[in-house]
């Protein structure tokens, strides 16, 4: 965790958002109090009364029998705030719309966050449809079109040990392996993940260098069965466009917009 130099950590603060992470990651699988207590090493009467301060505030929920916890409403809405007041987000929205006309597959905005990647807008395909929007969750960077965008602006020093985990029996799994992969990603100007995230499925991604080194990507997802090579260079062809129009548009800036790092 990164702390500010001469800024001490609120430790109550650090708790709070530590177990919001823990119910977050738990998706649907509801916690008891003591495993709760138990994986972050604090008393069960002190786990207890958090859980009834962010229950009455919206952050957490539980079940009739008051036994089972989740994560609650309120961090949907603190989220789709993040969204709605993210100025990248807002300028590449349009332009996602634009790559989905087009193309007709599925096209994603991700933004890197540690050595994962966040999902923060997801044109579907009609032809092929998710029973849950990616919207919102995270992937390991390295084994998705986003991430390794992402990873090969950056230098390889940058990257864990390893070994990572696997996703397919296609993810790259070493470090070796991954900066091997990412070289190709720098020379050829994209990332293209070839069911290495999902079996039958093939993702192109594309980094949007609206910063140093760029923190957002673009991506394309088809299914092997409808890949043909006319539609890949047709794939990456509109989809460098697409990025140049990001990047142009994010260098016109949107008035009074902080500069968020």
């Amino acid at each position: 965790m990164s702390e500010m130099p001469g800024v001490r950590e609120v430790k109550s603060a650090a708790r709070t958002v530590e177990l919001l992470d823990v119910l977050a990651a738990r998706g649907d699988r509801p916690a008891r109090l003591q495993e709760l207590a138990d994986e972050l090493g604090v008393p069960r009467s002190s786990m207890y009364a958090l859980l009834r301060t962010l229950i009455a505030r919206g952050w957490v929920r539980t079940d009739v029998t008051g036994s089972l916890y989740g994560i609650g409403i309120h961090a949907l809405l603190t989220g789709t705030s993040y969204l709605d007041t993210d100025p990248y987000v807002r300028i590449a929205r349009p332009f996602l719309d634009e790559a989905s006309d087009a193309l007709g597959e599925t096209i994603h905005l991700g933004r890197l966050d540690g050595f994962d990647v966040a999902y923060l807008a997801t044109r579907e395909s009609h032809e092929y449809l998710r029973t849950i929007s990616r919207v919102g969750r995270r992937l390991p960077a390295h084994v998705g079109a986003l991430g390794k965008a992402l990873l090969a602006e950056r230098g390889d020093d940058a990257l864990p040990p390893g070994p990572y985990p696997s996703a397919t029996e296609h993810t790259r799994t070493t470090r070796e392996a991954l900066a091997a992969d990412l070289a190709e990603t720098r020379e050829r100007g994209h990332s293209v993940d070839r069911e290495e995230a999902v079996a039958g499925i093939v993702g192109f991604g594309f980094a949007l260098r609206c910063a140093v080194p760029a923190h957002d990507a673009i991506s394309c997802s088809v299914p092997v069965v409808r890949l043909t090579p006319e539609h890949e260079e047709r794939i990456v062809t509109v989809m460098r466009e697409i990025r140049s129009k990001i990047e142009t548009a994010a260098r016109r800036g949107a008035p009074g917009a902080p500069d968020w790092r």
